[in-house]
Order: structure tokens, then sequence, then C-alpha cells
């Protein structure tokens, strides 16, 4: 069990003082929503957190409030399906996914911290996510068939 990202490994060093702690968790919860939204959870939290992935879904939930409300603030391995670990390891575990959030929604911040959490940011970030998926798919898809070629 590997631990990706963590709310509470934000709250220090860079972490501005006037935001609340949650802020810390809001780049984790939106692409844990992004995961949600694309079918890319673990079958545990499809199984145990069956309601609040459909509120996350219907948009009645923030990715960031099941973040810190169904994985303690953490964002592990274990709360994505074999392709969701696949994807966030060439992705999100690269930093990939920082570059993009930051250029995407924190390019006239002082921090990345005082992005919003809301459904606006989390659209435009989505966008871009969907594109990354999209490409990383098709290198996916390509290399499977030129093994077999």
């Amino acid at each position: 069990m590997a631990s990706i990202d963590r709310a509470d490994w934000h709250y220090g060093n860079d972490f501005p003082e006037n935001l609340p702690e949650e802020n810390g968790g809001t780049h984790i919860g939106m692409y844990l929503n992004w995961i949600i939204d694309n079918n890319l959870i673990s079958e545990f939290h499809l199984t145990e957190s069956k309601n609040a992935i459909e509120k996350v879904k219907s948009g009645e939930m923030t990715g960031r409030d099941f973040l810190f409300d169904f994985c303690d603030g953490k964002f592990w391995n274990q709360e994505l399906n074999e392709i969701g670990i696949e994807f966030t390891e060439s992705y999100y575990s690269t930093d990939k996914y920082f570059g993009d959030y930051s250029k995407v929604l924190a390019s006239s911040l002082d921090s990345i911290y005082e992005v919003k959490n809301s459904r606006q940011n989390y659209d435009m970030i989505k966008e871009i996510l969907d594109k990354r998926f999209a490409k990383w798919n098709s290198r996916k898809k390509k290399k499977f068939w030129e093994f077999w070629k």
C-alpha cells in the first residue's frame, strides 16, 4: 500500500497561514473527483462508499469532501482500480498533474493552495485530465498492438 499524496503533507512550509487546512487537499480532491467521474475508483469504494460516489458524480459532494470524509485526507493507491493506478503512476506521481493544475488554476495566484474548491475550477482541470488520459490510453493501446505484431 503506497501513499500517493496526503493533505497533511502540504500544511507546512509554503502553506499560507491564512487558509484553512482543507485547502491542502483541494488539488487532491479535484483529481479524486475526476477518478470517480471516470470510474477509476477502487472496488472497495464502489461497495463501501457507493452513496458518496453518487454524490460526487452528481456534484452534490466535491472530491475534496470525499477525500476528507472517506479517505481521511490521504490519497492511497488502494483508492484506485488497476487502470487508475497505472494512469496515476504515470501522471500524478510524476508531478505532471501539479504542473497542469498550477498552470490552469493557479497561474494568477500566490499559491496553489488558494485555488477555490469550485465546480468551475474542477471543470477546467477536468478538461486537461480528459486530454491527458486519452493520450495516455492511446499510447498504452499502441504499445499493446505493437507487442502483438
